[in-house]
């Protein structure tokens, strides 16, 4: 889909506060409410517009201690690779699931209220999953940056 600069303007106004009314939002990117909705409707029928939520902080919501966690798998088929993403899709802890290369098959984001949650949550993926070979964890001591935002070229 070929986005124009009412698209753009409408999609970055959108990332910054997608909560904004559509008035608003027509006011920001200068132009009439109407044709906000009706282009609205059209990024979200397209699937540009994959979904809007509300960012919480999570320290604030009891979810204080983030990880990034590097998985190697024992045997990278298809269809063990597969396995490990659905096994990983349903927990709520696990913000963020790619697969990666070339080093390890998956890095994940993790968002937990503490140390013994992880313990857990690493014991029920991880520890007891028999194809997962390596885990490599680190865990952030300062978050400098968080973006949702993307650049629209």
């Amino acid at each position: 889909m070929l986005l124009d600069e009412l698209d753009k303007r409408i999609l970055l106004a959108l990332q910054e506060d997608a909560a904004r009314s559509n008035q608003e939002l027509a006011e920001v990117v200068h132009a009439s409410a109407p044709t906000c909705l009706r282009r609205v409707k059209r990024l979200v029928d397209s699937g540009v517009i994959a979904r809007q939520v509300a960012i919480l902080a999570p320290d604030k919501v009891g979810a204080g201690l983030s990880a990034i966690v590097e998985i190697t798998l024992d045997v990278q088929s298809s269809e063990r690779l597969d396995a490990f993403e659905q096994l990983v899709a349903p927990e709520v802890a696990v913000q963020q699931c790619y697969r990666v290369s070339p080093g390890p098959d998956f890095v994940l984001v993790l968002q937990v209220a503490d140390m013994p949650a992880y313990h857990a949550l690493a014991h029920r993926l991880f520890a007891s999953h028999a194809n997962v070979r390596n885990v490599r964890c680190f865990f952030s001591v300062w978050r400098s940056k968080f973006e949702t935002r993307m650049l629209l070229s």
